[in-house]
């Protein structure tokens, strides 16, 4: 694979890593709080599922993740990285989503995600690195048409869900499209439409700051962030472990306390 013209160096990106690990603590504490609501230990009971306080922290979450790894794969991208190593990284995404469908199945039979975050984040990763490759060999990543291509694009993946939607799509073989017109019953649903739009934007602001302003996100992190940055590099084995820890505890406190 030709590298483009922007080149980065094989160091790591802490100040990336530590919004990475701002995102997957955020996370934690949400899903920490589903779950002691889902005991029935959050008194008042919770409505995660239409409380606008709750929804919109899971957008926000989500679309956080999705910015940093559009971000990430600019890194990726622009440094040139080989397919694969690629393969390897996106293999486990998707032995990860297949857990995640697994437990989910076992612990909320009616409502098991079969298109999550990480079934998402796998589809996207694909398209984003199937199309990209060979328009960065062709113009270099700072280029106007290499943005203004990826706001449009992103800013139509966001628009298209809002714009045309059937029914045709609300079955568990196609939602993943995001087209459907009634959103399935499932504890996690981040299809590819409209959270493609979220990384492509990560993307394109990932290829211009590594042009233009490359310390914001390679610069040094303070030492209270360096843990953050830590967890950043680890994210996909954080979150396929805090949901079986954090369960665990709440488990275990309750044979405890009874």
């Amino acid at each position: 694979m030709a590298k483009p013209a922007i080149t980065v160096s094989a160091t790591r990106y802490d100040r990336l890593d530590a919004l990475r690990g701002v995102a997957i603590v955020w996370m934690a504490v949400f899903h920490f709080c589903f779950d002691l609501n889902h005991y029935r230990l959050l008194k008042p009971v919770q409505f995660f599922l239409s409380d606008p306080f709750w929804t919109r922290q899971r957008v926000a979450i989500v679309s956080l993740f999705l910015l940093c790894a559009g971000a990430g794969q600019a890194v990726a991208l622009v440094s040139g990285q080989g397919w694969p190593r690629f393969w390897r990284r996106w293999a486990q995404v998707a032995l990860c989503a297949g857990g995640v469908s697994l437990g989910s199945a076992l612990m909320f039979p009616h409502s098991w995600i079969s298109f999550g975050v990480l079934h998402g984040v796998m589809a996207m990763l694909l398209l984003v690195r199937l199309a990209m490759v060979p328009v960065l060999r062709r113009w270099p990543g700072d280029g106007l048409q290499v943005q203004s291509g990826l706001w449009l694009a992103g800013a139509l993946a966001l628009a298209l869900p809002h714009l045309w939607r059937h029914e045709m799509f609300n079955n568990r073989l196609w939602n993943w499209t995001g087209l459907v017109s009634q959103l399935p019953l499932a504890e996690d649903y981040v299809p590819v439409l409209p959270w493609l739009g979220v990384m492509l934007c990560g993307l394109a602001v990932g290829l211009w700051l590594l042009a233009r302003h490359r310390s914001v996100l390679a610069g040094p992190v303070p030492a209270v962030a360096q843990p953050l940055a830590l967890l950043g590099r680890w994210s996909l084995s954080f979150y396929m472990l805090h949901q079986p820890v954090l369960l665990g505890l709440i488990t275990a406190w309750l044979a405890w306390v009874h």
